[in-house]
């Protein structure tokens, strides 16, 4: 694909989509959303009409098996993550996958065996990766200004209202605090780290039969680290902390970076602060998705790191005991 028109399809008429593809593709004259599908004709009407947006009647398989489409958004629950994506993919569309990538990592893997075959790409959605905040706490940590690194942190705790078919209060659909929003802190420290971590021990806190906050400690390379996800704390924290012997580099606000992203770093010399692009992370991801469509750029997500994610909240949920 080069610098021709890309159309896109809506996987689910998601409360996420607006901000995360119909807004950021407004902006641009290169990719188009077509159409969507959902799990009613009556809802993607609906959406449609809201939004401007061609409702698929055949519904979702109506709406991969359409030829005027190049890129799937799978905005739907993670549960419907991997039928979907397979579907997708074997239809020669590319996807765009919203996190959590899959239920597990034996789905993961089937998801990226098929895009193996098929030579179709498949992204998974970690929007603030693709942030100039991400990058320049990368470029950070990889700099050697925080000498050799001791420990390693990261918190995501954001309150999600427990009304009725909300997916994120329901264990069989693929919610919960750490496949949620711990995914964020997961991926963040493995980014960051260059490496992946032995999962040691891990708590939960069940509410309504969905873990409502866990707790985990992890070790990448003999460096101790922790993550922290919660869907009802008493107050909302996104943040990492990376702890060195010669200073201390300190994110916060990064899963939305554009809007309350902080970076700074603390040495013996002071505390030096970064600015932050107010870019949105969405915006970032369709510019990504552009260009590796358009084969410029690797995809940062997806593949073996999507793999490597699904594991470790895999081995979390395996430790992890009541508290």
């Amino acid at each position: 694909m080069s610098s021709e028109l890309i159309r896109v399809g809506l996987l689910g008429a998601a409360r996420i989509a607006p901000g995360a593809l119909i807004g950021p593709s407004s902006s641009r004259t290169d990719v188009r959303v077509v159409a969507v599908a959902a799990r009613s004709f009556d809802r993607a009407v609906d959406f449609g009409k809201e939004y401007g947006i061609e409702a698929e009647p055949g519904g979702y398989q109506g709406l991969i098996d359409r030829n005027d489409l190049d890129l799937i958004y799978v905005a739907l629950p993670p549960h419907l993550h991997c039928k979907w994506t397979l579907a997708a993919l074997e239809a020669g569309k590319h996807v765009l996958c919203e996190k959590p990538f899959a239920l597990n990592a034996r789905e993961a893997q089937l998801m990226i065996e098929k895009s193996a075959q098929t030579g179709q790409h498949l992204i998974e959605g970690f929007h603030y990766r693709f942030h100039d905040l991400m990058e320049q706490a990368l470029s950070l940590t990889q700099s050697g200004l925080l000498g050799k690194i001791t420990r390693a942190s990261a918190g995501v705790a954001y309150p999600i209202p427990m009304r009725p078919g909300e997916p994120r209060w329901s264990a069989d659909l693929g919610g919960g605090a750490m496949m949620d929003l711990g995914c964020y802190g997961i991926h963040a420290l493995r980014t960051l780290m260059g490496c992946e971590p032995t999962v040691l021990t891990a708590a939960t806190r069940i509410v309504a039969g969905v873990d409502a906050e866990t707790l985990a400690t992890l070790e990448f390379a003999s460096v101790p680290a922790s993550v922290r996800a919660a869907m009802d704390p008493q107050q909302p924290i996104t943040s990492i902390t990376i702890e060195g012997q010669q200073g201390t580099l300190m994110i916060d606000g990064f899963v939305l970076p554009h809007r309350a992203g902080r970076i700074r770093l603390k040495t013996p010399l002071g505390i030096e602060e970064y600015p932050v692009s107010g870019v949105p992370s969405y915006s970032a991801q369709l510019a990504h998705v552009v260009e590796v469509l358009r084969g410029e750029a690797k995809p940062l997500t997806g593949g073996i790191d999507a793999l490597a994610n699904m594991q470790v909240i895999d081995a979390i949920k395996e430790l992890a005991r009541a508290f």
